[in-house]
């Protein structure tokens, strides 16, 4: 255990992840002042967390949700305390570059654990750290799963130390994160206690894992948002509950199996294992059982955005990947085993897969009203209630009311709002520039509002008390 941790001060891997979580910090908070983070997901949990913070119920009004009612993610309360020293996203975005950055450390752990020379372990840290899902992870929005990437890897660190303590903390940290987590811990138990032969730890991580999806997904779950949990929409053509889903999945193998080969899923096969295929070529892949119950749900969702590497759905799978090629590595296996390869292959599949040419292109579509946004937002001066688009949306999230201005909602009732501020060019999603000249039209005619700022196509307008009695 001792040679894990030697000169670990001044080790390379340390300095790596401290450059990484910089990069990754300042490309997130570059987008999000770029106007380019969205209510949906951001907005949700900085809305959510703020008003933990201030110990109100942190009920997200533009999603309609308790933000425990979305996937009991206990870990928000944690992060709440941040916001108690103070209330600022960029907490979310440091916390989530951190985190993803962190993941390095346990696998250059891991990889000394089994065996590999230091410049081996050093290279797999900087191969993990390259891993395009890692950079485009962080540039959408903020997911507190991020925060259960390194602790898995940390829980079978423990596991493999003999550490109960440190492996529980590790499980409650990864179960506070996202109720799917859970079924990851179930097939991780499984796989430690088959393959590494640690039945007390098996034990311990299949029984947290049944407990809390089971206490999740049929009282928590339901009780803070009054429906079934998201999977049951997500998965709707098995079944309406997620016991009759799991039913079908047993029973209906024809379904199941024209659902998964696809070539959408071939696709997110090749670019899911692409970066580390030279490290998954050999017989020791035990670890990607741990990792069969995620990548199962992903590839029998229709959603897209659940088969690619831009968003948070494969971040539980890479801790496997990485295990796997260590484990490779360990017994000699692999395509190549030179420093040189490994990195050179990591930094081909980075520029080839990670979404950072969106700084260049994408990012740089709201600059024509990029001023007139910014000074808009400077005249909200209070935490009252605000109308206004998805994107704009993750800067004005603290405050215990928030409405979008988007589809369906073309005739909400104005009147419980101190501001409505719209971006006629950039309306976001899903909106339209027509919704937002039928809303400006709407308050140029009701007799509380008035014009406060017009410029670029950004509009504010601002309830307007004839008595000057405001709130």
């Amino acid at each position: 255990m001792n040679i894990i941790f030697k000169n670990i001060k001044n080790n390379p891997v340390v300095i790596a992840i401290i450059i990484s979580s910089l990069i990754l910090f300042i490309s997130s908070s570059l987008r999000h002042a770029l106007f380019q983070s969205n209510a949906y997901d951001l907005g949700i949990f900085d809305n959510g967390i703020y008003l933990i913070s201030q110990g109100q119920k942190p009920f997200v009004t533009f999603r309609g949700l308790h933000i425990l009612g979305d996937h009991a993610a206990y870990i928000l309360y944690v992060i709440a305390l941040f916001y108690k020293i103070y209330p600022d996203v960029h907490w979310l975005f440091a916390i989530q570059a951190i985190s993803l950055s962190l993941g390095a450390l346990p696998t250059y752990q891991l990889s000394l654990q089994a065996g590999l020379k230091e410049t081996q372990a050093q290279t797999l840290a900087f191969v993990y750290l390259l891993y395009p899902l890692i950079f485009n992870v962080n540039l959408f929005d903020f997911h507190p799963e991020v925060i259960a990437l390194p602790a898995i890897l940390y829980a079978i660190l423990y596991a493999r130390n003999q550490n109960f303590l440190g492996f529980i903390l590790s499980i409650i940290i990864i179960l506070g994160c996202k109720e799917v987590l859970s079924l990851v811990l179930i097939s991780m138990g499984v796989w430690l206690f088959i393959f590494e032969k640690k039945p007390r730890y098996a034990l311990v991580s299949i029984i947290l894992g049944f407990l809390w999806f089971f206490l999740s997904t049929e009282f928590i779950i339901p009780h803070f948002s009054q429906a079934p949990p998201i999977a049951v929409g997500v998965y709707s053509f098995l079944g309406n509950s997620l016991p009759e889903i799991t039913l079908n999945i047993i029973l209906k193998p024809g379904l199941v199996l024209s659902k998964i080969l696809t070539l959408a899923n071939l696709e997110y096969l090749i670019l899911l294992l692409i970066p580390l295929i030279w490290g998954l070529w050999g017989r020791h892949l035990t670890p990607l059982i741990c990792a069969a119950p995620i990548l199962f749900l992903n590839l029998l969702a229709e959603n897209p955005q659940m088969k690619n590497l831009t968003q948070q759905y494969s971040l539980a799978i890479l801790p496997f990947l990485i295990l796997a090629v260590i484990d490779n590595l360990a017994h000699g296996e692999g395509l190549f085993k030179p420093r040189k390869w490994m990195i050179l292959w990591s930094l081909i599949a980075f520029f080839s897969l990670a979404k950072y040419g969106y700084f260049t292109s994408k990012y740089l579509t709201t600059l024509d009203n990029w001023q007139a946004t910014r000074e808009a937002l400077s005249y909200i001066k209070t935490q009252d209630n605000v109308l206004t688009t998805d994107k704009i949306a993750p800067h004005l999230t603290h405050r215990p009311r928030l409405e979008l201005a988007i589809q369906g909602r073309e005739n909400l009732d104005l009147q419980p709002f101190q501001y409505v501020l719209l971006n006629q060019r950039h309306p976001g999603w899903p909106s339209s520039p027509e919704l937002v000249i039928g809303l400006v039209k709407r308050l140029q005619n009701h007799p509380d509002f008035q014009l406060k700022y017009d410029r670029d196509d950004v509009w504010l307008f601002e309830k307007f008390y004839q008595n000057n009695d405001h709130r």
